[in-house]
């Protein structure tokens, strides 16, 4: 019996580090532009801005990869848009955290639109007008800023702790830490903690916390294995968590174990470091487009899924009356916790936890006059969505953070005969590539 002969396999040949002259196409989604090198093979190039021709650095592919990532090191005809980066931590190499610092504020949000489109064309298959959409990204009010300053607008803030104790952030792609002494789009709340100039020696991460609407501030640990925590003395009152490093919980260790948001006329409770929009503006804007979106109506019965600490359904609570009934489903133990206190006067509130695609089933519940999900970038799938239009609702509102997962999902919505009534789009994360988008849903009407 004869042996099989050995595929001998070629050596991947790594070309990072290699360069290209090239000139840069369109803006992808993920915070880099398209570009191609004399081969034809793909680069995805960071720091660069459509149209511009630039020597573009290899970070990451070999010679069989797909595509390459890249950045742009040396810029040869730049773009109209182009600006000087106000952070001195933007550039090739440098921190990771921000996209656009080199555009212009316009221009991002134009890239960000570009984006939007392209994915909603190629995963739904409908163009901005089909969508309801006039193409823009709103600006937040009070975030237009002369030439050079940036919104300070990040009141949540994890930190990267080096080898020596000095915080900093996380470089592209990578564990590798930036050490900065100030973060410029950090909301005042989260500066005036004084944490890049403290010794956090022992910590895996800081993050720092500045509610809205509150005093509150609020520091969560997560020391190394085996290190002690250190005395917290920081440059105004805070309250201290740590993570647990064998089951990744969440620990009050002085202080309030929760900070105040403020939105929507109500005050919101946020326990161990949990999620809130990150904008200090974003809860009321999102309320407000959601809101709205659905026009609820008194006594209609409604579902918020992904519900959070409960902003939504508070809001539809409000607006619903007596009458009205509302039900929120949530993954996350302490938000459930949360969102129960927050609820405790909405008698007509009632909030399940789990996973959406196995609570849902499980209520019996057959049919619902508003949805609203905000649902974790993925996105919420087919299966749930399959699910939630067979319930007759007459609206749905999609708060989407990630432009991919929420064309994804439109696409689902269609085949199950809702079609896209208004879109709008804002930036809620100037200088980086992400975007906050509201999509309203309404069933297509027979026959159409």
């Amino acid at each position: 019996m004869s042996e099989e002969p050995k595929i001998s396999e070629e050596p991947k040949n790594s070309l990072v580090g290699e360069e290209y002259e090239v000139e840069i196409g369109p803006v992808a989604h993920g915070g880099h532009c398209i570009a191609r090198t004399a081969e034809g093979q793909v680069l995805f190039v960071r720091h660069a801005l459509p149209g511009e021709r630039v020597i573009a650095r290899v970070t990451d592919g070999e010679d069989d990869s797909r595509f390459l990532r890249a950045d742009a090191v040396t810029v040869l005809e730049p773009s109209k848009d182009r600006v000087e980066a106000p952070c001195p931590y933007a550039g090739p190499g440098k921190c990771g955290g921000c996209d656009w610092q080199h555009a212009k504020p316009g221009a991002q949000r134009r890239l960000k639109g570009e984006v939007i489109a392209e994915q909603l064309q190629r995963l739904a298959g409908l163009t901005p007008e089909e969508a309801g959409w006039d193409g823009t990204v709103m600006p937040v009010p009070g975030d237009k800023l002369p030439a050079g300053q940036v919104p300070a607008w990040r009141t949540r803030v994890q930190y990267a702790i080096d080898a020596d104790g000095n915080a900093g952030l996380r470089r592209h792609r990578s564990h590798e830490i930036e050490p900065i002494e100030h973060c410029m789009i950090a909301a005042e709340g989260v500066s005036e903690l004084g944490i890049e100039k403290r010794d956090w020696s022992g910590m895996e991460s800081v993050e720092a916390i500045a509610a809205s609407g509150s005093g509150d501030r609020q520091v969560v640990l997560a020391p190394r294995p085996g290190a002690r925590l250190p005395l917290v003395e920081l440059d105004k009152p805070v309250s201290v968590l740590r993570v647990d490093e064998r089951d990744g919980g969440v620990h009050r260790v002085h202080g309030r174990a929760f900070v105040r948001e403020r939105a929507d006329d109500h005050t919101w409770r946020v326990g161990n470091g949990g999620f809130w929009q990150v904008h200090p503006k974003a809860a009321d804007l999102l309320v407000e487009a959601a809101m709205q979106g659905l026009m609820p109506r008194k006594g209609e019965t409604a579902l918020d899924l992904y519900c959070g600490v409960g902003l939504f359904a508070g809001a539809l609570a409000d607006r619903l009356g007596e009458q009205g009934a509302v039900l929120g489903i949530e993954t996350t133990k302490r938000a459930v916790e949360d969102a129960r206190h927050n609820l405790r006067e909405f008698p007509r509130v009632s909030i399940e936890q789990g996973k959406v695609e196995q609570v849902l089933p499980r209520t019996g519940i057959s049919e619902a006059n508003l949805i609203i999900l905000d649902p974790p970038r993925a996105g919420a799938g087919r299966r749930t969505i399959s699910h939630l239009t067979t319930l007759g609702a007459r609206r749905i509102a999609y708060v989407a953070c990630d432009p991919a997962a929420l064309a994804r999902d439109l696409a689902y919505f269609k085949e199950g005969g809702y079609k896209v009534r208004t879109l709008r789009a804002f930036d809620l994360f100037p200088m980086t590539h992400h975007v906050e988008c509201v999509a309203i849903l309404e069933p297509v009407a027979k026959g159409a």
